[in-house]
């Protein structure tokens, strides 16, 4: 009972805005939901499947940022933010934390329609996990993450620091063992599609998690490269719910 049309969470205080981006979206082929601050969007993400959230990020209560930032930890939904700020500060720092695109306010509904339509053939591309992983801990190789806590543990109990682009790098391979992933998959898996904003290399961003968990980094057996097609995680992937 897969319904063809995307799912759209429109969360935005501003009654005026939600009604125009609901209407439009709607006479554009999409389901829409309107949401006018954080809390309620967190009901209304919980009681339906929802493929892609326009977030505004000044909002009374809980700002966009803020709940920008719980679904990146609790979901991979994609996220456009709507700002009228006119400096750049808060675009980058929501970029930073997870979302996938940006439209500033006052903005044409077209090129909104446009960004969430190049957003889902994004994501829509990107393999799924091979379920939703809830579990606190992922086991694999010598190592345990703590989802949570981000914390990386070794066999012998030490910690190893990871980044946040190390953590959710890392994250994006645990969920998709034995999955290939190429270079823009990733990208849109760990910090969005923004290269001109941070200039970040996956490769690099490989070859730094590399040297944390394998044994020869220059030799690797858990993250491999496919050659012409991106990298695999090849090592089994066990939830600890504890």
């Amino acid at each position: 009972m897969n319904d063809p049309q995307p799912h759209i969470l429109v969360v935005d205080d501003h009654r005026e805005i939600r009604d125009l981006i609901g209407r439009y979206l709607g006479k554009n082929g999409f389901r829409v939901t309107v949401a006018d601050s954080a809390a309620a969007a967190r009901k209304a993400q919980k009681a339906a499947a929802i493929d892609l959230v326009v977030l505004d990020i000044m909002m009374p209560g809980e700002d966009g940022l803020s709940f920008c930032r719980y679904l990146r930890e609790t979901s991979e939904t994609p996220v456009i933010l709507l700002t009228a700020m006119a400096e750049d500060t808060d675009r980058v720092v929501g970029l930073e934390i997870g979302a996938d695109d940006y439209v500033t306010k006052p903005f044409n509904p077209r090129e909104l329609l446009a960004r969430i339509r190049a957003v889902l053939r994004r994501t829509l591309a990107v393999p799924k996990s091979r379920d939703a992983v809830e579990a606190r801990k992922l086991k694999f190789d010598r190592f345990v993450l703590d989802v949570q806590r981000r914390e990386l543990l070794a066999a012998d109990g030490v910690s190893a620091p990871l980044s946040t682009a190390e953590f959710q790098l890392l994250t994006a391979f645990l969920k998709r063992p034995n999955m290939v992933l190429n270079r823009d998959q990733l990208m849109d898996l760990t910090s969005g599609r923004t290269p001109q904003i941070f200039d970040r290399s996956i490769d690099n961003q490989v070859s730094r998690l590399r040297k944390k968990i394998e044994i020869d980094p220059k030799v690797p057996e858990l993250i491999k490269t496919v050659w012409g097609g991106g990298y695999i995680f090849t090592a089994d992937v066990e939830e600890i719910d504890a």
